[in-house]
């Protein structure tokens, strides 16, 4: 792996990869919902929307989807709440039309007002599909409740309301105050073309930097409460949905391998704690996961859970059984064994996609100044002690700082955190 900058100092990574006659190019830029106003929730999102739309060089979408066809490329984008995604996989042939491409979509996209009206429309679409989906949801709305008085709370897709108001002048206006250079990275994974530096230099290295401040706000933090917090939807379902949220952890902490190995063996796969005991012993639900998602300054420790909604009390004893034994007695050798060798098997396998190794490097470089390499996360999960993780699982899953939420045709909150052990 290679780690430059261009002239402009955006930050650039080259990795390649033995074996494959592939490329990606991704781009990254350090935007997402947590940065916008109130007016502009769902903007970020917006934006990725609208860089499929048409720029000066493929003007209309079927220029951009037939040009892309053509070469027998994968394309796609996402938005988080913090950052911002744009990749093109094709033969590594036509790397230097996937990096003009990307270029092209990312400062000359054309933003028409006939196509940001149309794609209103898909993106309001969009988010009655989520509210829809309780698997999906549940997810937001815990957050919601987690955040509440910050823009982590805020949906990343906005509102309908938002996303019927917002106008071509301000949407670009947002665009042009967070894609600069010191807001992006970009990298290239597989073959890697030999004039690559000079390609990205021609493009995104001409990007002027912008200095203006991005309105950026720092969580305050996660206040105790007496009774939990809950967000709620009531919904006519067969089975209830439930979310449980602890404070996390931010990108920075030096124990964020200490967390991902907490997360993984309490409810990280199929052979984790919740999994066993509330679905295989229990058969009390079919999804019950737990996972840590990391922000610039702080995270959420959350569990999901789809359960049986005429057995929510026995399901609530079966998963603070297993939080209870963890905080009291920590994980057993084994369990740290299987589940280092797990979190090693899943990040070879994964960086063996070029699409993979690439974001591995461009989103790790928007947050932190140093960016490890995957052979040297999997050295770090290995010297995590178990005693690590036992203080961490202590400290994390603080009762006084929990909140909830919850799915199902159930309408009083407190009929609900009735269902939780004492």
């Amino acid at each position: 792996m290679k780690h430059s900058k261009l002239n402009n100092g955006m930050k650039a990574f080259l990795v390649p990869v033995e074996g494959t006659q592939a490329t990606t190019v991704l781009v990254m830029a350090k935007v997402g919902s947590r940065y916008e106003t109130p007016e502009l929730n769902g903007a970020s999102h917006f934006i990725e929307h609208m860089m499929f739309k048409g720029s000066t060089t493929l003007p209309t979408p079927a220029h951009v989807s037939r040009a892309l066809d053509a070469i027998g490329a994968e394309f796609n984008a996402y938005t988080s709440k913090e950052y911002t995604g744009y990749y093109i996989k094709s033969d590594a042939m036509h790397a230097p039309f996937a990096i003009k491409t990307l270029y092209d979509m990312n400062f000359d996209s054309l933003y028409q007002e006939e196509e940001m009206d149309r794609e209103r429309r898909v993106i309001i679409e969009e988010i009655n599909m989520y509210e829809d989906s309780p698997t999906r949801h549940i997810d937001e709305l815990l957050e919601r409740v987690m955040f509440r008085g910050s823009s982590l709370g805020w949906d990343i897709a906005g509102t309908p309301a938002t996303m019927r108001v917002m106008d071509r002048t301000s949407v670009m206006a947002f665009r042009d105050q967070h894609y600069t250079p010191e807001r992006m990275a970009i990298a290239v994974a597989g073959m890697i073309p030999e004039n690559v530096e000079e390609l990205l230099n021609q493009t995104f290295g001409r990007v002027e930097s912008n200095k203006i401040s991005d309105g950026y706000g720092a969580f305050e933090g996660f206040a105790s409460h007496a009774v939990p917090p809950m967000e709620m939807q009531q919904k006519a379902t067969e089975q209830v949905h439930v979310g449980l949220g602890f404070p996390g952890l931010s990108y920075a902490d030096k124990r964020s391998d200490a967390m991902r190995l907490l997360s993984t063996m309490l409810g990280g796969n199929m052979s984790s704690r919740l999994f066993m005991n509330v679905r295989e012993k229990g058969g009390l639900a079919y999804r019950i996961n737990c996972y840590h998602s990391a922000y610039e300054d702080t995270g959420i420790t959350a569990i999901l859970s789809g359960l049986d909604k005429t057995r929510l009390s026995e399901a609530m004893d079966r998963i603070f059984e297993e939080i209870k034994d963890l905080t009291d007695n920590g994980p057993t050798d084994e369990e740290m064994d299987r589940t280092k060798a797990y979190l090693r098997g899943r990040i070879l396998l994964s960086i063996e996609d070029s699409s993979e190794r690439a974001e591995w490097y461009a989103r790790q470089a928007l947050f932190n100044e140093a960016v490890p390499s995957p052979e040297e996360r999997i050295e770090a999960l290995q010297k995590v002690t178990k005693e690590q993780v036992q203080q961490l699982a202590k400290e994390i899953f603080d009762r006084s700082k929990m909140t909830m939420s919850y799915i199902g045709p159930e309408t009083d909150p407190d009929a609900i955190r009735a269902t939780l052990p004492s």
